[in-house]
Formats: structure tokens, sequence, C-alpha cells
């Protein structure tokens, strides 16, 4: 009997390029477009966010990190709360739904203060406060929505991919802002951005009947369950201080997030003083993000999970680390705006297509109420809370200059290539623990 060529093709292209089995088409499918809205939703305004931490004095950045920060602390146990009474199919469209209104919200007082020519310098410092809230939220949910779903071995295959739909959404939504933030104005791309996401709770929706229907009848505790997490609500941030495996992936967290708001904050510096229009500015930053998406979305469909095969966990998260290294170095020798550009990109596109998806990996061989709270915790206020950290400590050496600051660096990021190794070895240990209990 004659093969058919396009199921050969299909077979090929799924199977042997991207590693999926026939029953993870539709969850995939799903779950890659669900990422891509989160993300593009995400990109279409955070070079808004950018252009006004610039506008309101790059002096003013450890203080909006600071707000975040304490926002972070009231909304995290707000969270755990609703986590532990309500079932997970509720309040994961809710979220999103949540943040929608928020976007609106926005988009009419922006509206509003520019036809009455309002200074809206205190606005924008409020949105750059709750962009940096919404981005880790969202995100956050959405990776243990997967780690919820997917077993350990299919994330291993999978996330990689699954995070390649984000970066296709971010590259989209760069190019969008891109192209049309001089032409409709900044304040004019907030309905597109909270119609991505109404899209992202029709995923939602479409994975939950993929798992009540697809998986084993014997796994009751998953994402379509009517049961709620239970625990309290700062379990989360109990777990994550009274483990080592959560300890190191908080302090890899917090000094991956200083090193990045060090570029962060010569970034801002450096557009400051050389492009003063903002729709300009926000069309600097949108470039930046387009560069950074093109090269994570490569790294992610085609090299993260041949270097998590070859490499392990901790080989992988060690990459950014490593890479981390070098830039700092560089950019002591050359602190121009081209080169912190470059790095910012470069950076970005490295921690999206292996570190972001390695980490999330950890997550794996952890309680179902962990991956919610804890990951959730670790992910939204210790993440700012090395923003706060990174800022504040910028702030403090600035005395040394961008080349000082930058050698000033380079101790954090060995000591974060040796955490990460230690993680790689602390996940397989689990991974034993959890297989010889018999969970896969």
């Amino acid at each position: 009997m004659a093969s058919n060529p396009s199921m050969d093709l299909r077979t090929f292209l799924f199977g042997r390029v991207f590693s999926l089995e026939r029953n993870e088409y539709v969850a995939v499918a799903w779950s890659f477009a669900y990422f891509f809205c989160v993300l593009s939703s995400y990109y279409i305004l955070r070079p808004i966010r950018e252009a006004m931490v610039v506008g309101g004095g790059s002096a003013n950045i450890p203080y909006l990190f600071l707000a975040t920060f304490i926002a972070m602390l009231c909304v995290t146990p707000i969270f755990g709360w609703v986590a532990s009474r309500f079932p997970r199919r509720i309040f994961l469209p809710w979220v999103y739904l949540f943040f929608i209104s928020n976007i609106l919200i926005f988009w009419g007082i922006f509206g509003w203060m520019l036809d009455e020519g309002r200074d809206n310098i205190w606005l924008g410092r409020a949105f750059v406060v709750w962009l940096s809230v919404f981005n880790l939220f969202v995100v956050s949910v959405f990776w243990s929505f997967m780690a919820d779903i997917f077993t350990r071995e299919q994330g291993r295959r999978l996330f990689g991919l699954i995070s390649a739909g984000g970066s296709i959404g971010a590259l989209i939504g760069g190019i969008a802002t891109s192209l049309l933030v001089i032409r409709i104005g900044n304040h004019n791309l907030f309905p597109i951005s909270a119609l991505l996401l109404c899209v992202a709770v029709l995923c939602i929706r479409r994975l939950r009947s993929w798992v009540s229907v697809e998986q084993d009848a014997g796994r009751t505790q998953n994402a379509a369950s009517g049961e709620p997490l239970g625990g309290g609500m700062l379990s989360g941030i109990t777990h994550a201080f009274g483990s080592k495996y959560f300890a190191g992936i908080a302090v890899a967290s917090i000094i991956a997030s200083l090193l990045g708001t060090a570029l962060y904050t010569f970034s801002a510096q450096l557009v400051e003083s050389a492009i003063l229009d903002r729709d300009f500015q926000t069309r600097f930053f949108s470039n930046i993000n387009i560069a950074q998406n093109t090269f994570t979305l490569l790294g992610q469909m085609f090299v993260v999970r041949h270097v998590v095969r070859r490499y392990g966990i901790g080989g992988s998260l060690a990459i950014m680390p490593l890479f981390s290294i070098g830039c700092f170095l560089y950019l002591a020798i050359d602190p121009t705006l081209a080169v912190v550009a470059f790095i910012t990109a470069a950076r970005r596109a490295l921690g999206f297509s292996f570190s972001k998806p390695t980490t999330d990996m950890l997550y794996s061989v952890v309680t179902l109420e962990e991956k919610y709270k804890t990951k959730n915790f670790i992910d939204t206020a210790i993440y700012r809370f090395g923003d706060v950290y990174g800022t504040f400590s910028v702030k403090l050496m600035a005395t040394l200059g961008i080349s000082g600051i930058s050698i000033a660096m380079v101790p954090f990021a060995i000591i974060w290539a040796g955490i990460s190794v230690w993680l790689g070895r602390d996940y397989r240990r689990q991974a034993r623990a959890l297989k010889e209990s018999g969970i896969k």
C-alpha cells in the first residue's frame, strides 16, 4: 500500500523535527497559541513602558522598581488566597479577565488626559508599575498551567516549542508597535493588547477540554479538576523559604534580575540623552525587542531541546550566566549605547531560549500547590526584589560609571553559573525520587 506523502511529511515534521506525539498535537497547538497571545499582548505595551521610564527620568528607576516590589508583596498573598479556594478552571481565566479590564481602563484614562492636554507623568509611572506586575503574573500563571498539564518527560520535549509560540507573539507584538506607534500614538495600542488576552482566555478553555478528555482517567489532579489547590494564602512563601531547591531557584532569579537591571539602567541613561522624542524612544525599544525575539524564536524551536538532552538541565541553565560574564567584560571595555542594545537583545534571547524554559522544567518535580503558589512567588515578588536590589546597587555604584559597574557584575554571574549546575543535579535527584515512587 502506497504511503501518503502528506502524512509522511507531517510525521517527519512533527515527530522528528518537533518531537511531538500524535496525541499531543491539539494541546501543543493551543498552548502555542495561548503563549503567542500572552507575550504579543505584553510586547505591544512593553516599549510604551520603557519610554515612560525614560520620560520620568532614569534617576527614578530604583523607586519605580521599589514600588513594583511592594505591589508584588501585596498581590502575591491575594493570589495565594484565590488559588487556595477556587478551582484552577475558574481562577485561571479570571486572572486574564482582570488584566484585560485594567488595560482598557488605562486606555480610557490616557486618551482622556491626551485630549485634555494634561501631564500624564504620574499616570505613566503607575502604568510602569502595573505592567511589571502584569507581565510576571500572566507569564507565571501560564507556565504553572503548562507544568500542571504536561508530564516531566513532555516538558523536556515540548516546552521549547511552546516557548517559541511566545517568541513569535513577542516578535509580532514588537513589530506591530514599531510600525503603528508613530501613526496612531502610544495609547491606541492598548485595545489591541486587550483583544489578544481575550483570545488567550479562549485557549485556556480549549486546553481544559483537552485535559479532561485526553489525559489518563486516573489523573484527577489536573488543570480541569474542580478541586482548589488548598493550603494557606502564604504557603507559597513558606515553601520557598523552607527548601534548598527553591532557595537556589530564588537566588538565581535575584542574580539574573540584578544583571538585567544593570543593563536596563544603562540603556535608560544612554537613551535619555541620545533620543528625545517619546514615540521614537518607544520605537527604539521596540526594535530591540524585535531583534531579541527573532533570535529567541530560532533557539526555542531548533536548539533548546537538543541542548537539554545533551547537557541536561544544569548545563542549559549555565549558558546564560557564562555568556553574561563575557558580555559584562566586553561592556567594561566599550560602554556605548550600541553595545548595550546588542548585549540586551542577546542576553534576553538566550534567557528566553534556555534559562526560562529550563527553569520552568525545574517545577515539574514539585507538588501541585508549589507549581502554582511557590513558582508564582519566586517569579513575581522574588524577581522584583532582584530588580530593587539591582537598581539601588547600581545607584550606589554610580560613581564607577558603566565600565566599573560592569566589572562588579562579573562575580555575581560566576556565582549564578555555580547555582545553575547545582540545581541541575538536585533536579535529577528529585526526578529519580518521583520515578521510584511511581509518578512519571
